[in-house]
């Protein structure tokens, strides 16, 4: 395990920067990325709030740097349209698709940690010592609360995000010889966090794929006042931004990973993901809900496990 990089001091003091130094200190660790691999980059582009700002400074800092699309099926049809209005956008497609996914590993539920803790312990042959770790109380125990999932009548698992994003910009990087930049920031959970306190924003050091993450250090507000002060296009998903209480927020959807996901919705304030799309995107709503027997996805039942309301 290699040392940590960097502090929570440094991350601290990074997003207290103003706007116009974060910008620059951006600018920065993409021309790094750009020189150290001889201008073989590409941007993830995802179509959402984030990663419009990382290819809107990227390409600030060379016009004509690619962007990659990865077309899983999940996403919103409006975040596949605002793709499509974007210039030198790239699309890959998954092997599998999200309904074969969950067919054969399980459902994204709760958070990647404990989605893949509870399918290690449910399908590999673990040594006892860890099988105690995973049932303990430290740091990679699966949490008290969603121990029932080790005996769900459904499948739990990390594995749809490796599979249907991961591997096509893996195979993509492999084939042109380009090297990632994506939009990812360390506010978003632990994993992306301790990868920054190691690695930093270029992770040249990291073990097999390496990426830029050069907003690591933004907060979503930063983002937000980015879209809003430069007047930047975004998808329409999201609504407009508002000013509340001093923040900045979104009328519409606050997230657009994928539509179909259930990572983190346990924490969401009614109503959640699913109870607006149920107002906004009722075709796709009925397809997540139906039975799995019945061409769907089963989501419902899975939401209901979990307490979860939709």
């Amino acid at each position: 395990m290699p040392e940590m990089k960097h502090t929570m001091e440094e991350l601290e003091a990074m997003r207290s920067l103003s706007m116009e130094d974060k910008v620059d200190l951006t600018k920065d660790r993409i021309k790094e990325w750009i020189d150290a691999h001889n201008g073989r980059v590409y941007v993830g582009f995802s179509g959402g709030k984030d990663s419009t700002v990382l290819l809107h400074i990227a390409r600030r800092v060379d016009c004509d740097i690619p962007a990659v699309y990865c077309d899983t099926g999940l996403e919103y049809p409006e975040i596949r349209e605002f793709v499509k209005s974007i210039d030198n956008v790239t699309w890959l497609k998954p092997e599998k698709n999200f309904r074969r996914v969950i067919g054969d590993y399980g459902y994204p539920v709760v958070s990647k940690e404990t989605a893949k803790r509870l399918y290690e312990l449910r399908n590999y042959n673990l040594s006892d010592e860890y099988r105690n770790k995973l049932l303990g109380k430290g740091r990679k125990a699966i949490p008290q609360k969603w121990r029932g999932l080790i005996d769900a009548p459904f499948g739990v698992s990390s594995k749809c995000c490796d599979i249907m994003k991961k591997h096509p910009f893996v195979k993509y990087e492999r084939e042109s010889g380009r090297a990632g930049i994506i939009g990812t920031m360390a506010e978003e959970g632990s994993l992306r966090l301790n990868s920054w306190l190691r690695y930093g924003c270029n992770a040249f050091e990291m073990k097999g794929r390496t990426l830029s993450r050069p907003m690591s250090f933004w907060t979503e507000q930063d983002v937000l006042e980015y879209l809003h002060t430069y007047d930047i296009p975004y998808c329409s998903v999201y609504g407009a931004i508002e000013e509340e209480n001093g923040r900045l927020h979104m009328t519409g959807c606050q997230r657009t990973g994928c539509m179909f996901c259930m990572f983190g919705v346990h924490l969401e304030k009614e109503p959640n993901r699913f109870q607006k799309m149920k107002n906004s995107h009722p075709i796709q709503y009925e397809y997540c809900m139906r039975e799995r027997e019945k061409g769907g996805l089963g989501l419902d039942k899975v939401l209901d496990f979990i307490d979860v309301p939709h």
